[in-house]
C-alpha cells in the first residue's frame, strides 16, 4: 500500500516554539513534529478558500478566515 505524500509544513516551527515560550510554557515535540497543528492550519485555509470561491473571488481575504 502506497503512503500518502507528506504535506509541506505550513508554519515556522521555531516561531511557534518561541511564541509558546513567551507564554511561559514548554513545547512538546509532538506539537511541532506531529500533523495536528498543520492539519488545523490546512483545514482553516481550505475553508477560507471555499468561502472566497463561493463569493466568486480568487483572492482569500481576512474575512474568509
Amino acid at each position: 500500500m502506497a503512503k500518502k505524500p507528506a504535506v509541506e509544513t505550513l508554519f515556522v516551527k521555531s516561531k511557534v516554539k518561541e511564541y509558546i515560550k513567551s507564554k511561559n510554557c514548554n513545547t512538546a515535540s509532538e506539537v511541532l513534529d506531529g500533523n495536528k497543528l498543520n492539519s488545523i492550519l490546512i483545514e482553516l485555509l481550505e475553508k477560507a478558500v471555499a468561502r472566497a470561491k463561493a463569493n466568486n473571488r480568487k483572492t482569500v481575504q481576512e474575512r474568509d478566515l
